[in-house]
């Protein structure tokens, strides 16, 4: 928008001069600062399982947390499951997990190793190195367990469960011998558990997950 100014000059003509008003420069609304979290962390350290599988925006770990917040206890949950991973991966990034600083970390990782049938002994070995990495700064394991297709023979499938229960012993770890057990329990008589694959569950077996989970460590929480 313009104005107009008579201007005098020398002589007695007036003249009319066309000013621009200065533009308004517009006032832009503060950042807003994020608030910092302060709430301690439990990083869920794992595969596709712990990531969601064909549910990502509903895995175990989103009721987990909302577990926690109805509880109004001052945990945040960190999802860190990768699908396909196997405790060979899960060493190479463990540091990351680490790096979280976290109170408590939820290790499941060995199925996919099951599944492709190497030897227990390595996948043992693996998940041991990382049960003892993360304990050195002083956190908090829980151990999820896991069992195999009864395709893969009673003998491996044996060693391959039996392995969770040694490390959770040796290490006094708070142990979940089978993190699906409340699906298995109630697969019959509840349908729609579990996703097509038959392996990954659904939203609403990912609350049975979570409940599993949570009547294991809420013990932790509150302490």
């Amino acid at each position: 928008m313009t104005c107009l100014l008579t201007v005098c000059c020398s002589s007695t003509e007036k003249k009319e001069v066309s000013v621009a008003e200065p533009a308004a420069v517009p006032i832009s609304a503060p950042t807003p600062v994020a608030k910092e979290d302060n709430r301690k962390a439990i990083v869920v350290f794992g595969d596709s399982l712990t990531e969601g599988g064909l549910d990502t925006k509903t895995s175990y770990t989103d009721f987990l947390q909302r577990s926690i917040d109805e509880k109004q206890l001052p945990f945040r949950v960190i999802n860190m499951g990768i699908s396909g991973d196997t405790t060979t991966g899960g060493l190479a990034r463990m540091q990351s997990a680490i790096a979280m600083n976290p109170k408590i970390v939820i290790l499941e990782l060995g199925g996919n190793d099951g599944l492709r049938g190497i030897p227990v002994s390595a996948t043992k070995a693996n998940l041991e190195r990382m049960i003892t990495a993360f304990q050195k700064p002083g956190v908090q394991v829980v151990l999820a367990g896991m069992t195999l297709p009864p395709n893969y023979g009673k003998d491996y499938i044996e060693s391959f469960e039996r392995m969770y229960f040694d490390l959770a012993r040796r290490h006094e770890l708070v142990f979940i011998p089978f993190l699906l057990e409340g699906i298995r329990q109630q697969l019959a008589k509840t349908p729609g558990l579990m996703n097509t694959d038959g392996i990954h569950p659904t939203a609403k077996g990912n609350e049975i997950v979570a409940k599993t989970v949570m009547d294991r460590i809420e013990v932790l929480l509150r302490r």
